[in-house]
């Protein structure tokens, strides 16, 4: 009797301890969903308020980044920033006002996650561009960032 109070005891403290680890799994991949979520809305009022600065801040600050939009491919963080203001904030260009939708968010790894969602530009002519998009974060010492993008979209 003793030998098997001693094994299902084992046997319970395996199956919490699995419980817990699972748990604790379970709650750290919405924590980070959540982070990543958190970037894109910050992305998004960023670029409401015009802020293209703002918006990079959600992209990781290295020649290592890379976007891809159609057949162009941009690479660097200074590069990107300035494809954007090229194409939002030239002469004649805008902006408008940025809608992120569907935004399904899959942990890659304790470190990276996949994101892939629709955007929505409406302008002030009306005309309402918008898209697909996939990004792809990892996580750094100062949070979570975009290395790669891609966009794709019509009017």
């Amino acid at each position: 009797m003793a030998k098997f109070l001693r094994t299902m005891s084992l046997v319970v403290a395996g199956v919490a301890f699995l419980s817990y680890a699972g748990l604790g799994q379970a709650a750290g991949t919405a924590s980070q969903e959540n982070a990543i979520r958190k970037v894109l809305q910050s992305q998004v009022e960023a670029w409401n308020r015009h802020d293209l600065e703002g918006f990079m801040a959600g992209y990781w600050n290295s020649p290592g980044l890379t976007f891809f939009s159609g057949a162009t491919e941009t690479h660097g963080w200074q590069a990107t920033l300035d494809r954007y203001r090229k194409n939002y904030q030239a002469p004649g260009a805008e902006m408008g006002d940025l809608e992120m939708k569907d935004i399904q968010v899959e942990m890659l790894g304790p470190k990276a996650g996949f994101v892939r969602g629709k955007f929505l530009l409406t302008l002030s002519n009306g005309k309402r561009p918008h898209g697909l998009f996939t990004v792809i974060f990892r996580e750094f010492p100062e949070g979570w960032r975009i290395i790669h993008g891609h966009s794709s979209g019509g009017e």
